[in-house]
């Protein structure tokens, strides 16, 4: 007994010395740990160039890019020149056109010296039969595009009823571009979900053997790598593919969509399963129910309020992602956004912006409604 004694003794003064020295180190650990973080932040700081004082510089471009800038004599007489060509370039235009419809009409090719002088004496006589008014009203509808174009910004947007409904039919598009691939994504991610769980892998392939737990593995450990790989790529890099493999158009911005929000929902919804409750899964199996009835009855129910949940957040998320997809032609609105913006109507380029907040405005009020009556 004194022996223990005496070694409990000898092992409490060897853990009380130690003590100070662990935590000194732990302590000494932490401050490298913090010392480490900051110098990571400090140096991307600066390899990112963040540089407060250079935005709040730069307010004034800021400005005049998004509500214009006021034209001076210099920028009006740059206008009025190039406004005063345009009648000669629509003659010009037009006299080719005729000269064209007559190399079909006649059957008769033109080479190039033939052809030319015939372009320009045609410009010439179209020009000199055109109309005062009409070549008034030419350049002065010109000097107001060229104008407005070097004023910029995005305010006032435009508001004509024509372009209005042209914008709305191409939202009309993006939405159903987000509503397809986000529906596909979701048909598709719950039994891969499935796959991408341990607790409901049991299930799928019962048993104890060791055959059924390397395959319950292999499973396992593919699925959640084809998740990984399907969510890896940006919904802009899949479109690309698509376009590419596919053609134009919005059937591969709903298959761009499709792939990603699939990789992103079966991963959230299998780490969901995973935290089920284990009890109504147990009480399904000893009735005697078959694996498929055990996931309908038990495991389903139990996440269907968060499929819901995660499927409807997506399809906010997608009808964003689905107006840029259209910049590499995928369909929908941005891809008149990006012809409108290489082209600088940048007022066009507002009211499309505008009407695409707008509608996920409505969509997320609309989720909001669904999420209260499935949740």
């Amino acid at each position: 007994m004194d022996r223990e004694a005496n070694g409990n003794n000898i092992m409490e003064t060897t853990i009380d010395h130690l003590a100070p020295q662990t935590t000194l180190w732990r302590k000494l650990a932490g401050w490298l740990l913090t010392l480490l973080s900051c110098s990571l932040l400090a140096a991307s700081y600066m390899w990112t160039g963040i540089d407060p004082v250079k935005l709040y510089e730069k307010r004034v471009n800021a400005w005049n890019y998004i509500f214009g800038r006021e034209i001076d004599s210099a920028d009006r007489e740059t206008a009025m020149l190039q406004a005063k060509k345009m009648p000669e370039i629509m003659a010009n235009q037009e006299a080719q056109s005729n000269i064209a419809n007559l190399e079909k009409t006649s059957g008769v090719k033109f080479d190039y010296s033939e052809k030319q002088p015939k372009v320009m004496a045609e410009a010439e006589k179209i020009l000199s039969e055109m109309p005062e008014t009409k070549r008034e009203e030419i350049v002065r509808s010109e000097f107001e595009r060229i104008s407005d174009e070097k004023r910029g910004g995005f305010f006032p947007p435009e508001t004509s009823p024509v372009a209005l409904a042209k914008y709305l039919k191409a939202l009309m598009e993006t939405v159903a571009i987000a509503l397809w691939g986000t529906l596909f994504a979701v048909i598709s991610s719950v039994p891969a979900s499935m796959l991408a769980a341990k607790n409901t892998l049991k299930i799928i392939i019962p048993g104890e053997g060791a055959f059924q737990t390397a395959l319950r593995n292999t499973v396992y450990f593919g699925a959640r790598r084809f998740l990984d790989f399907c969510r890896g790529f940006n919904e802009f890099v899949m479109a690309l593919i698509f376009v590419a493999v596919i053609g134009l158009g919005p059937f591969a911005g709903v298959l761009a969509l499709a792939v990603h929000t699939f990789g992103y929902l079966g991963k959230l919804i299998s780490e969901a399963v995973e935290a089920i409750d284990p009890g109504p899964i147990e009480g399904v199996s000893a009735s005697g129910a078959r694996p498929l009835q055990t996931l309908s009855f038990a495991v389903i129910p139990q996440v269907m309020p968060l499929i819901v949940s995660y499927s409807l957040m997506r399809f906010e998320s997608n009808v964003r992602s689905a107006t840029v997809l259209g910049f590499v032609g995928a369909g929908g609105i941005g891809f008149l956004m990006y012809d409108k913006i290489n082209g600088y109507m940048y007022r066009e380029v507002c009211t499309m912006m505008l009407l695409v907040i707008l509608a996920v405005t409505l969509i997320d009020y609309g989720c909001g409604r669904l999420r209260k009556h499935f949740i």
